[in-house]
């Protein structure tokens, strides 16, 4: 569901080709791992107090995996690159919509016994709820302790309005302890629109429509802490896209 190249005339540049869903195959190779990792401190889990005892983790709209398994390893200090068995119990699941790339997630992933990939559409509230509901069921969890969702935003609010893309963060909230969020700029919105009416592509069904526009990370802050019990920890900067990490908490 989601999306390094120097950071030059960024519009054009970013997420070529046409993936109405942020669903880009090669994703990676634009927009490699480390431009996020570079960002985010290995010590996060211990630094938000959950250094020694079982992890779940929720990557939202994971892509083909590359970031979600690069994202596992960071945070265990790379410890796990070298052992099947990693000292610490940390556990991710990642979804994204699109099932090819679920697939080549799937194929790659290189600790099954941690990580699981699934095809999982997030706007699918009962099926979504449902599904993962059930995976920290299985863990004695009521939610998860960290949940990511990079780049991911834009996208549900242009293909399904204002109420979704609230509906989103508030679904977001409501499924973790800690949320990590990167919420892409408006100038991405456009950018998007642009692509897909140089293919000859109908645009997308809301973007003209969309009320909520402009500072999106600062719209996203907004509704958290106001509507849905979270408050901003701490910001990690911004990402050689211009994009801001924030780190958001459940009071």
């Amino acid at each position: 569901m989601e999306a390094h190249v120097a950071h030059v005339n960024e519009e054009e540049n970013e997420d070529p080709g046409a993936a109405p869903y942020g669903n880009f195959i090669n994703y990676y190779s634009f927009n490699p791992p480390e431009n996020r990792l570079s960002l985010i401190p290995e010590t996060l889990l211990e630094n938000i107090g959950l250094g020694s005892e079982r992890v779940l983790i929720l990557d939202v709209g994971c892509n083909s995996g590359d970031l979600s398994v690069a994202l596992y390893k960071h945070l265990l200090h790379d410890e796990a690159s070298g052992s099947d068995f990693p000292q610490r119990e940390v556990y991710l699941l990642g979804f994204d919509l699109d099932q090819d790339l679920i697939l080549r997630a799937q194929n790659s992933n290189p600790f099954p016994q941690n990580i699981q990939f699934i095809p999982l559409d997030i706007t699918d509230d009962a099926k979504s709820q449902a599904v993962l509901e059930s995976y920290v069921g299985k863990f004695g969890c009521l939610r998860f302790h960290l949940c990511t969702c990079f780049a991911v935003t834009m996208w549900v609010h242009l293909n399904h309005g204002d109420a979704a893309f609230l509906s989103l963060l508030s679904k977001l909230a409501s499924l973790c302890e800690y949320l990590l969020l990167e919420a892409q700029p408006w100038k991405c919105y456009r950018s998007a629109a642009r692509r897909l009416r140089k293919l000859g592509r109908s645009d997308f069904d809301h973007f003209k429509t969309l009320e909520i526009r402009g500072d999106m990370a600062a719209h996203a802050r907004e509704h958290l802490e106001n509507q849905c019990s979270m408050e901003l920890v701490q910001s990690f900067g911004n990402t050689t896209w211009d994009r801001s990490l924030l780190l958001f908490k459940r009071r």
